[in-house]
């Protein structure tokens, strides 16, 4: 690594604390995870802003502060199987991987799953699955799952979905009728499985949840 490098990393990792990303485990993961890996094109030189940048099919890579803040909301751990619902360029299931035993990935676009999928394997994370499909289903055939992460706005937390959760695992999905307002929710299966709490936690911008697959 070069000190330019270097330099560049010790400044990411700093504006992710600042925006409160404090976790060690997910702080070490999105060390290891170089964004610029997933960041092509015209975009490329601007990674390890802390912005969201546009890529394939009309999506985007989230912020990293949000991906970071998301990520230390699902509290995810060593021996978790995570669904991660909105593949997109890869990157969030990149720092999932590192963290998790297991992690399954859905998207809806079957060009990103197949860069992602590439992109992930250069990184040698075996551990981690993508698949092209509709993720308002979820993947009921590899659940129930310790931890979903949705990285897509739905109007509620979708009920296949809160289905698919094992009992005392977490789900954290933007929620929102709109891509103007919309709240980042943490929803916890309670050990029994008989309900769910639910605790809103910042405001977020992301892209809406679709139903159904596109032609691309």
């Amino acid at each position: 690594m070069t000190p330019e490098e270097a330099t560049r990393k010790m400044q990411f990792l700093f504006q992710l604390r600042q925006k409160g990303v404090t976790d060690a485990r997910v702080l070490g993961a999105m060390e290891r995870i170089d964004r610029g890996h997933f960041v092509r094109g015209h975009f490329a030189d601007r990674a390890y802003e802390d912005m969201p940048l546009p890529i394939a099919s009309g999506q985007t890579i989230s912020q990293p502060s949000v991906v970071g803040l998301m990520t230390q909301a699902l509290g995810v751990q060593p021996r978790d199987t995570v669904l991660e619902i909105g593949t997109g360029s890869g990157y969030q299931a990149a720092i999932l991987g590192v963290l998790a035993r297991r992690v399954y990935t859905i998207d809806r676009y079957r060009t990103l799953t197949r860069e992602a999928e590439a992109r992930l394997a250069e990184l040698g994370l075996a551990n981690i699955t993508v698949l092209t499909g509709d993720g308002s289903f979820g993947l009921p055939d590899q659940g129930p799952f310790d931890r979903i992460l949705v990285t897509a706005a739905a109007e509620d937390p979708p009920g296949p979905l809160l289905q698919q959760l094992k009992p005392g695992g977490v789900m954290v999905v933007p929620v929102g009728q709109s891509d103007a307002v919309q709240s980042l929710i943490r929803v916890s299966r309670r050990a029994d499985g008989a309900g769910f709490d639910y605790d809103e936690l910042m405001p977020v911008r992301f892209v809406p949840l679709v139903d159904g697959l596109p032609r691309d």
